[in-house]
């Protein structure tokens, strides 16, 4: 069982299972921190930072089981974005993971147009230690103007833990959509999506893209709009977003895939202006659940909706509800 501690220059430690008796010393630490690549701790083996109850051995020597293995490394820098003091709104936390609510706006990466003031600066303002792990912790993402829950690792245990389990399908993502026209029915997005042909910003269903799958359901009908609630089976980038836009119902205020504004005929004031003032993707990654990395408990958050998301659904609704008095 290894020791989970968040500090990087803490040793490592672990215990030699009894059932691991008569096997290479290399092959057991790889089961037991796999985390590390295999060459990675070949090399501290064979520089006695990998030792067995407090000697140093060789690659190929036999363990007996029980004994108490020691891993003494200074993990190294992976991420080298400088730490800012900007906020979080912080759902969960604890030695091994944080959970926030990500405000629409915030860059999650560095990158070009954005070196600066963004979630990865702000986590390790909070958490220096981030620095040893890829990309802070971070290991999924919100596009700039999408909003909600996101999971960051703390350790690289937790790290190796979470993608395995967003890879294997086991994380439940799911988010609130305001899209265009009125459907009757929820349904199954199952399109591939690649990068789009022509615009490199932009990606596309295409026949030969990596397989996509996005489950909508009803969350409340208007006239001319619909609120749905999706759950991704995959995560492809803007995944929702291009699959709903397939689909022809595209997400009210998506500058990528949304389209030209099309307001409701008769649609009241209050609906016309907040559909023009909405000027992001109308997308809220509402509740994220999974099997805590270390214990395996189940641990799940709800990012409450944002006040503009709630602005527009209540205009949305009180237009349908002025159109059907209309009728009366």
């Amino acid at each position: 069982m290894t020791d989970d501690s968040h500090d990087p220059a803490a040793p490592l430690r672990a215990t030699v299972p009894d059932t691991a008796a008569g096997r290479r010393f290399d092959a057991v630490l790889a089961e037991l921190f796999p985390e590390f690549s295999r060459s990675r701790l070949a090399g501290w083996i064979k520089s006695g930072d990998a030792r067995l109850d407090g000697r140093e051995v060789r690659p190929r020597d036999p363990v007996r089981g029980g004994e108490a293995v020691t891993l003494t490394v200074e993990l190294d820098v992976q991420t080298h974005s400088e730490p800012e003091d900007i906020a979080l709104d912080v759902l969960y936390e604890d030695e091994h993971v944080i959970v926030i609510n990500k405000p629409a706006g915030l860059v999650v990466h560095p990158g070009a147009g954005n070196p600066a003031g963004t979630l990865v600066n702000a986590l390790l303002h909070r958490d220096p230690s981030l620095n040893t792990l890829a990309r802070a912790g971070i290991v999924h993402r919100l596009d700039k103007d999408t909003s909600g829950v996101m999971v960051v690792a703390r350790t690289l245990p937790a790290h190796t833990a979470l993608i395995e389990q967003l890879s294997s399908r086991q994380v439940h993502r799911q988010y609130l959509a305001v899209v265009a026209g009125a459907l009757v029915s929820g349904g199954t997005a199952n399109a591939p999506i690649d990068r789009h042909p022509r615009d490199r910003i932009r990606m596309a269903v295409r026949e030969d893209g990596r397989d996509a799958v996005t489950h909508f359901r009803l969350r409340e009908r208007f006239r001319a709009h619909t609120l749905l609630e999706c759950r991704l089976e995959t995560g492809r980038t803007h995944q929702i977003r291009v699959h709903m836009a397939h689909l022809k119902h595209p997400i009210v205020g998506d500058p990528l895939y949304g389209g030209p504004l099309k307001l409701p005929r008769g649609a009241t004031e209050e609906l016309v202006a907040t559909l023009r003032g909405f000027k992001r993707q109308a997308l809220h990654a509402e509740t994220l659940e999974f099997a805590h990395p270390i214990t395996g408990e189940a641990v799940r958050c709800t990012a409450p909706v944002p006040d503009d998301l709630k602005q527009l659904v209540r205009a949305l609704h009180d237009d349908t509800a002025a159109a059907a008095e209309r009728e009366r």
